[in-house]
Protein backbone atom coordinates (compact mmCIF):
# COMPACT_ATOMS: atom_id res chain seq x y z
CA UNK A 1 0.00 0.00 0.00
CA UNK A 2 1.39 3.39 -0.94
CA UNK A 3 -0.42 5.42 1.75
CA UNK A 4 -2.34 3.82 4.63
CA UNK A 5 -6.07 4.05 3.99
CA UNK A 6 -6.76 5.48 7.47
CA UNK A 7 -4.41 8.37 6.74
CA UNK A 8 -6.14 9.10 3.44
CA UNK A 9 -9.59 9.03 5.06
CA UNK A 10 -8.38 11.30 7.88
CA UNK A 11 -7.50 13.86 5.20
CA UNK A 12 -11.00 13.73 3.71
CA UNK A 13 -10.56 11.01 1.07
CA UNK A 14 -13.58 9.11 -0.26
CA UNK A 15 -13.91 5.67 -1.86
CA UNK A 16 -15.70 4.97 -5.12
CA UNK A 17 -16.67 1.65 -6.72
CA UNK A 18 -16.26 1.09 -10.46
CA UNK A 19 -17.43 -1.64 -12.81
CA UNK A 20 -15.19 -3.00 -15.62
CA UNK A 21 -14.40 -0.59 -18.49
CA UNK A 22 -15.15 2.57 -16.52
CA UNK A 23 -12.75 5.50 -16.64
CA UNK A 24 -11.28 6.84 -13.40
CA UNK A 25 -9.82 9.71 -15.40
CA UNK A 26 -9.46 10.48 -19.10
CA UNK A 27 -6.61 11.61 -21.30
CA UNK A 28 -6.71 15.41 -21.59
CA UNK A 29 -8.38 16.04 -18.22
CA UNK A 30 -6.67 18.14 -15.57
CA UNK A 31 -5.66 16.15 -12.46
CA UNK A 32 -7.60 17.07 -9.30
CA UNK A 33 -7.18 13.92 -7.17
CA UNK A 34 -4.70 11.38 -5.87
CA UNK A 35 -6.07 7.89 -6.70
CA UNK A 36 -5.18 4.69 -4.83
CA UNK A 37 -6.56 1.27 -5.76
CA UNK A 38 -8.10 -0.69 -2.88
CA UNK A 39 -9.23 -3.69 -4.96
CA UNK A 40 -9.35 -4.71 -8.61
CA UNK A 41 -7.20 -3.93 -11.65
CA UNK A 42 -6.75 -0.72 -13.62
CA UNK A 43 -4.97 -0.17 -16.91
CA UNK A 44 -3.28 3.04 -17.99
CA UNK A 45 -3.90 3.30 -21.71
CA UNK A 46 -4.32 5.41 -24.83
CA UNK A 47 -6.42 4.84 -27.93
CA UNK A 48 -5.19 5.68 -31.43
CA UNK A 49 -7.40 7.50 -33.93
CA UNK A 50 -8.44 4.14 -35.42
CA UNK A 51 -9.42 2.84 -31.96
CA UNK A 52 -6.39 0.61 -31.32
CA UNK A 53 -5.57 0.41 -27.63
CA UNK A 54 -2.05 0.81 -26.29
CA UNK A 55 -1.65 -0.26 -22.64
CA UNK A 56 1.10 1.56 -20.77
CA UNK A 57 0.72 -0.24 -17.45
CA UNK A 58 -1.57 -2.50 -15.43
CA UNK A 59 -2.05 -1.62 -11.76
CA UNK A 60 -3.69 -3.52 -8.92
CA UNK A 61 -4.64 -3.23 -5.25
CA UNK A 62 -2.20 -1.17 -3.21
CA UNK A 63 -0.96 0.88 -6.15
CA UNK A 64 -1.71 4.48 -7.07
CA UNK A 65 -2.39 5.83 -10.54
CA UNK A 66 -1.56 9.14 -12.16
CA UNK A 67 0.14 10.57 -9.08
CA UNK A 68 3.16 11.88 -11.00
CA UNK A 69 0.92 14.22 -13.05
CA UNK A 70 -0.22 15.97 -9.84
CA UNK A 71 3.23 17.57 -9.57
CA UNK A 72 3.04 19.39 -12.91
CA UNK A 73 0.46 21.72 -14.40
CA UNK A 74 -0.39 19.44 -17.33
CA UNK A 75 -3.38 17.31 -18.35
CA UNK A 76 -3.30 13.53 -18.11
CA UNK A 77 -1.46 12.01 -21.13
CA UNK A 78 -3.36 8.73 -20.65
CA UNK A 79 -6.59 7.19 -19.40
CA UNK A 80 -7.06 5.13 -16.24
CA UNK A 81 -9.62 2.46 -17.18
CA UNK A 82 -10.85 -0.34 -14.95
CA UNK A 83 -10.29 -3.94 -16.06
CA UNK A 84 -12.29 -5.54 -13.24
CA UNK A 85 -14.67 -4.34 -10.54
CA UNK A 86 -12.63 -1.85 -8.54
CA UNK A 87 -12.73 0.21 -5.40
CA UNK A 88 -10.57 3.33 -5.57
CA UNK A 89 -9.84 5.92 -2.89
CA UNK A 90 -9.51 9.49 -4.09
CA UNK A 91 -8.03 12.43 -2.20
CA UNK A 92 -8.19 16.04 -3.36
CA UNK A 93 -4.92 17.33 -4.80
CA UNK A 94 -4.63 20.12 -2.19
CA UNK A 95 -5.12 17.62 0.66
CA UNK A 96 -2.57 15.27 -0.92
CA UNK A 97 0.04 18.03 -0.94
CA UNK A 98 -0.83 19.00 2.66
CA UNK A 99 -0.23 15.38 3.62
CA UNK A 100 3.17 15.34 1.90
CA UNK A 101 4.13 18.62 3.61
CA UNK A 102 3.50 17.00 7.00
CA UNK A 103 5.45 13.80 6.33
CA UNK A 104 8.95 13.74 4.78
CA UNK A 105 8.88 9.91 5.07
CA UNK A 106 5.71 9.73 2.98
CA UNK A 107 7.25 12.18 0.50
CA UNK A 108 10.19 9.78 0.06
CA UNK A 109 7.83 6.82 -0.41
CA UNK A 110 5.88 8.66 -3.13
CA UNK A 111 9.19 9.61 -4.79
CA UNK A 112 10.11 5.92 -4.77
CA UNK A 113 6.78 4.99 -6.42
CA UNK A 114 7.28 7.63 -9.12
CA UNK A 115 10.89 6.44 -9.67
CA UNK A 116 9.70 2.84 -10.06
CA UNK A 117 7.22 4.03 -12.69
CA UNK A 118 9.95 5.87 -14.59
CA UNK A 119 12.19 2.80 -14.42
CA UNK A 120 9.37 0.69 -15.85
CA UNK A 121 8.87 3.21 -18.70
CA UNK A 122 12.58 3.17 -19.61
CA UNK A 123 12.73 -0.64 -19.62
CA UNK A 124 9.60 -0.86 -21.77
CA UNK A 125 10.88 1.81 -24.19
CA UNK A 126 14.10 -0.19 -24.67
CA UNK A 127 12.14 -3.37 -25.36
CA UNK A 128 9.60 -1.77 -27.69
CA UNK A 129 12.38 -0.24 -29.78
CA UNK A 130 13.47 -3.78 -30.71
CA UNK A 131 12.02 -5.23 -33.91
CA UNK A 132 12.28 -8.72 -32.43
CA UNK A 133 8.98 -9.78 -30.76
CA UNK A 134 10.81 -12.30 -28.54
CA UNK A 135 13.00 -9.50 -27.17
CA UNK A 136 9.93 -7.38 -26.46
CA UNK A 137 8.02 -10.14 -24.65
CA UNK A 138 11.09 -11.40 -22.77
CA UNK A 139 11.84 -7.84 -21.63
CA UNK A 140 8.30 -7.49 -20.26
CA UNK A 141 8.51 -10.81 -18.42
CA UNK A 142 12.01 -9.99 -17.08
CA UNK A 143 10.67 -6.73 -15.69
CA UNK A 144 7.62 -8.36 -14.05
CA UNK A 145 9.74 -11.16 -12.58
CA UNK A 146 12.34 -8.69 -11.25
CA UNK A 147 10.05 -8.00 -8.25
CA UNK A 148 9.98 -11.69 -7.25
CA UNK A 149 12.50 -13.28 -4.87
CA UNK A 150 12.46 -16.66 -6.66
CA UNK A 151 14.51 -16.23 -9.85
CA UNK A 152 14.45 -19.92 -10.90
CA UNK A 153 13.21 -20.71 -14.42
CA UNK A 154 9.43 -21.20 -14.69
CA UNK A 155 8.87 -20.05 -11.08
CA UNK A 156 6.89 -16.93 -12.05
CA UNK A 157 3.34 -17.07 -13.38
CA UNK A 158 2.82 -14.10 -15.72
CA UNK A 159 -0.32 -12.29 -14.43
CA UNK A 160 -1.32 -10.97 -17.86
CA UNK A 161 -3.42 -12.23 -20.75
CA UNK A 162 -1.77 -12.63 -24.15
CA UNK A 163 -3.82 -9.66 -25.36
CA UNK A 164 -2.50 -7.50 -22.50
CA UNK A 165 1.07 -8.63 -23.19
CA UNK A 166 0.64 -7.75 -26.86
CA UNK A 167 -0.69 -4.30 -26.03
CA UNK A 168 2.04 -3.61 -23.47
CA UNK A 169 4.74 -4.50 -26.01
CA UNK A 170 3.19 -2.91 -29.10
CA UNK A 171 2.62 -6.24 -30.86
CA UNK A 172 -0.53 -7.55 -32.51
CA UNK A 173 -2.18 -10.37 -30.56
CA UNK A 174 -1.48 -13.00 -33.24
CA UNK A 175 2.25 -12.15 -33.23
CA UNK A 176 2.36 -12.34 -29.42
CA UNK A 177 0.62 -15.75 -29.39
CA UNK A 178 2.90 -17.12 -32.12
CA UNK A 179 6.01 -15.77 -30.37
CA UNK A 180 4.99 -17.17 -26.97
CA UNK A 181 4.56 -20.63 -28.56
CA UNK A 182 8.02 -20.34 -30.13
CA UNK A 183 9.46 -19.25 -26.78
CA UNK A 184 7.96 -22.36 -25.18
CA UNK A 185 9.51 -24.54 -27.91
CA UNK A 186 12.89 -22.88 -27.17
CA UNK A 187 12.40 -23.53 -23.41
CA UNK A 188 12.36 -19.82 -22.54
CA UNK A 189 8.98 -20.31 -20.82
CA UNK A 190 6.45 -23.04 -20.08
CA UNK A 191 2.72 -23.04 -20.72
CA UNK A 192 0.66 -24.92 -18.15
CA UNK A 193 -3.16 -24.84 -18.21
CA UNK A 194 -2.91 -21.82 -20.56
CA UNK A 195 -0.85 -19.97 -17.93
CA UNK A 196 2.62 -18.72 -18.82
CA UNK A 197 5.39 -19.75 -16.41
CA UNK A 198 8.61 -17.79 -16.80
Amino acid sequence: MVIQEEILYSMGATAKDYTPSEFIFNEGEQPHYYYQIVSGEVKLNNYSEDGKEFIQDILSAGQSCGESILFIDKPYPMNAETITDCRVIRLKKSSFFSLLDRSPKLCMEISNVISQGLYHKFIMMQNISSQNPTTRLKGLMDYLKSFESNKKPYSFMVPLTRKQMASLTGLCVETAIRTIKAMEKNKILKIQDRKILY
